[in-house]
């Protein structure tokens, strides 16, 4: 419930709403058209960046182009360099 109420997804949301308010009684040209685009690629970013979050707290690894990845890669790196360091102490 609280990857539906993040702020990505919400502002991707009400964009959208202003957008369909705006475009209601003009025609479609170019224009429109590029927005709607646009709007869809935003929305489509907010549920990618919410499908990470979830997949990250979950454990399970997410794509390396994700601004997630970088928060997992440097926690593996940690917790490799603590059990290497438990492996030291252990084997004394």
């Amino acid at each position: 419930m609280r990857y539906l109420f993040g702020t990505g997804l919400i502002g991707a949301v009400m964009g959208g709403v202003s957008l369909l308010r705006g475009s209601r009684e003009t025609p479609v040209t170019w224009r429109a058209v590029l927005a709607w685009v646009s709007w869809g690629i935003t929305l489509a970013l907010a549920i990618g960046a919410a499908v990470d979050l979830r997949r990250a707290e979950k454990g399970i690894d997410v794509d390396v182009d994700s601004p997630v990845a970088a928060k997992q890669i440097k926690q593996a790196k940690r917790d490799a360099k603590r059990e290497a360091k438990e492996e030291k102490r252990a084997s004394r």
